[in-house]
C-alpha cells in the first residue's frame, strides 16, 4: 500500500519537478552564458544535449543549424560541449591563430579512433609526442623526396588498373568506379608502406580490402562512449561495437606483425628498394634521429594503421566523387579529356611528368573537393586552454568541429554553390593545401593531413589515365540526371548509390 502511494505521488509530482528543474538549469545556463559570453546555439535537452538534431548526415544537419545560429555555434553532444565552426574566418582562427590552443584530440572510442587503446599515438592528449611524430612522418616518410621515390609504384599500379578496365571495355561490362579506385589505393599503399601488394594473397590470410572496409564501417558507427564518457560503454558493450572494433584492429595487428617480422629478416642494401616499414625500423634502431620520441614496435604499428586506414579510403573517395561529377557534366568531362589527350599525345599512358600541364584537371579536382571533401567534418580537435573566438569564451576540454562541407557550399562565398563549375577557380589563388580557408579538404595547421602530397599524386595520375584511355558512358537507359549524388555517412562521406560507368575505347587509339 505504501509503495502504491509512493508511486502515485511520484507520478503526480515528478514531471512538474523535472520541468521546474530543467527551467532552473536553463536559467542558470542562460545566466552563465551571458556572464561568460559563450557562443550561441540551439537549446540542449537533458542528458542527450543536441544529439537528436544531428541526423543521419551530421555535416548537413550542423550546416543547417549554423545558418540559424552563426559560424561559431555551441552545441552539446551528450555531455560533450562542442563548438562548430563553419566559415573561413572562423576556421582561420581555430586552425591558425589559435592552432596551439586547439591542436589536441579528444580520446574518441568510436568514430575517429584510428588506432587501438594503449597504442593510440595519433590522438595523444599532450601535443609534444604528436608533434615529434608528425615531424618524423613529414620529414622522413612523406617528404616531397620520399613521395617522388615511389613514383614508379604509382605508375605501375595505375597501369594495372587501366589494363583491368580495358578488359571490361572489350567485354562491354560496366565498372563499379569506387571498387576500382579502392583496389588501386590499397595496392599502392601496401607497396609503398609494406613493399608488396598483399591483398588477396595467402600472406594476409584473406582479402585485405575486406578487413579495411569492415574497419572503416566500425569506425564510422555511432559510439555512445564518445558522447557519454561515464556510462556510454554500457551501450557500446550491449551493441557489440567495441568488440567488433577490437576484432578488426587485431586482424590488422596480426597483418602488421607479419609485415614487420618479414622486414626484420631481410636486409635491403639498395635504398631505392626501401619502403616505409624499412624507414620506420631504421628509425627504431637509430633513436638519435627522433629526439624526444623513442620509437618502438607498437608505435610502428600505430603509424601503419593511420597510413592504411586514413589514406586508402579518402583518396578513393576523391576520385569516385570527381568521376560522378564529370559523368553528370559531359561538357566538363569532354574538356578535361581533350586537354589530357592533347597534352599526352599518342602515349600509351599518362606519366607523372605530364601532370604539371593539366591545368583544367586541377580545376576539376578543386571543384570536386569543394563540393565533396572526403570528410564533411574535419577530425575533431579538443581545446587545451581558454581563449576567445570572435569575442566568445571557449573553455578547455571543448570539442571543436570544422564543417568543411558547409564552408564549401556557403552561398556567401560561392556563386551557385551547388553547381559543379571548375572554371570558378580560373585565375583564383585558392588551393587545397591549407593556406586558404575557403577550401579545406585536408585541414590546416598542426593537424593538417601529412599525407596530402602522396594522396593527390595518386588522384591526379589515376584520373588523368582514366580519362585519357577511355570514353565513359552511362549504363543503358540512364541520363546525366540519373546519377545519384546522395551521400552516405561513415568515417568519410561516400556515394550512397555506387557509381557504375561503361568504359569505351576511343576510336582513334588502342588501349592496352
Amino acid at each position: 500500500m505504501a509503495l502504491h502511494i509512493l508511486f502515485t505521488w511520484l507520478a503526480l509530482f515528478l514531471p512538474p519537478l523535472l520541468l521546474l528543474l530543467r527551467r532552473r538549469l536553463l536559467s542558470v545556463k542562460s545566466f552563465t552564458n551571458k556572464r561568460k559570453n559563450l557562443p550561441p546555439g540551439p537549446p540542449p535537452l537533458p542528458i542527450i544535449g543536441n544529439l537528436h538534431q544531428l541526423g543521419h548526415l551530421p555535416h548537413q544537419s550542423l550546416w543547417k543549424l549554423s545558418r540559424q545560429y552563426g559560424p561559431v555555434m555551441l552545441i552539446h553532444l551528450g555531455g560533450i560541449p562542442t563548438v562548430v565552426v563553419s566559415s573561413p574566418a572562423a576556421a582561420r582562427e581555430v586552425l591558425k591563430t589559435h592552432d596551439l590552443d586547439c591542436c589536441s584530440r579528444p580520446r574518441l572510442l568510436g568514430p575517429g579512433r584510428l588506432t587501438y587503446d594503449h597504442r593510440d599515438i595519433a590522438f595523444t592528449e599532450y601535443s609534444n609526442y604528436w608533434r615529434e611524430l608528425r615531424k618524423l612522418c613529414v620529414l622522413k616518410l612523406l617528404s616531397t623526396k620520399q613521395v617522388q621515390s615511389f613514383r614508379y609504384v604509382r605508375e605501375e599500379e595505375v597501369g594495372s588498373m587501366i589494363e583491368s578496365i580495358a578488359k571490361s571495355a572489350e567485354s562491354g561490362t560496366p565498372v563499379n568506379m569506387r571498387e576500382k579506385f579502392m583496389a588501386l589505393t590499397v595496392s599502392i599503399t601496401c607497396r609503398v608502406a609494406f613493399g608488396k601488394a598483399f591483398q588477396g594473397t595467402e600472406f594476409d590470410d584473406g582479402r585485405l580490402e575486406d578487413v579495411i572496409r569492415e574497419t572503416l564501417v566500425m569506425l564510422g558507427s555511432f559510439s555512445a562512449s564518445d558522447f557519454f564518457p561515464r556510462f556510454g560503454w554500457i551501450v557500446d558493450k550491449f551493441t557489440g561495437l567495441h568488440s567488433k572494433l577490437e576484432k578488426s584492429f587485431r586482424n590488422l595487428e596480426v597483418f602488421y606483425q607479419k609485415v614487420i617480422k618479414e622486414h626484420r629478416n631481410v636486409n635491403k642494401s639498395n635504398k631505392e628498394e626501401e619502403d616505409i616499414v624499412d624507414l620506420l625500423l631504421k628509425m627504431e634502431r637509430d633513436q638519435t634521429e627522433l629526439a624526444a620520441v623513442r620509437l618502438n614496435e607498437d608505435n610502428i604499428k600505430a603509424i601503419l594503421m593511420d597510413i592504411l586506414i586514413a589514406g586508402v579510403d579518402t583518396v578513393a573517395l576523391v576520385m569516385d566523387w570527381t568521376m560522378a561529377e564529370l559523368a553528370r557534366n559531359p561538357r566538363a568531362m569532354q574538356k578535361a579529356r581533350e586537354e589530357i589527350r592533347s597534352y599526352a599525345g599518342n602515349k600509351k599512358w599518362v606519366v607523372e611528368d605530364d601532370l604539371h600541364g593539366l591545368k583544367y584537371l586541377k580545376l576539376v579536382l578543386k571543384e570536386a573537393m569543394r563540393l565533396h571533401p572526403p570528410g564533411g567534418l574535419l577530425v575533431p580537435r579538443e581545446t587545451m586552454g581558454h581563449f576567445k573566438l570572435f569575442g566568445y569564451e571557449i573553455d578547455p576540454k571543448t570539442r571543436v568541429e570544422v564543417n568543411v562541407w558547409g564552408i564549401g557550399r556557403d552561398p556567401e562565398l560561392w556563386e551557385d554553390p551547388e553547381e559543379f563549375v571548375p572554371e570558378r577557380f580560373e585565375d583564383s589563388p585558392i588551393d587545397y593545401k591549407g593556406n586558404h580557408f575557403e577550401l579545406l579538404p585536408f585541414g590546416a595547421g598542426r593537424r593538417g593531413c601529412p599525407g596530402m602530397s602522396m594522396g593527390m599524386a595518386v588522384v591526379e595520375l589515376a584520373l588523368a589515365n582514366v580519362l585519357h584511355s577511355f570514353d565513359w558512358e552511362l549504363p543503358k537507359g540512364m541520363t546525366e540526371g540519373d546519377v545519384s549524388m546522395e551521400e552516405g555517412a561513415g568515417l568519410n562521406v561516400f556515394q550512397k548509390v555506387p557509381l557504375i560507368l561503361l568504359p569505351v575505347k576511343p576510336s582513334y587509339k588502342t588501349v592496352a
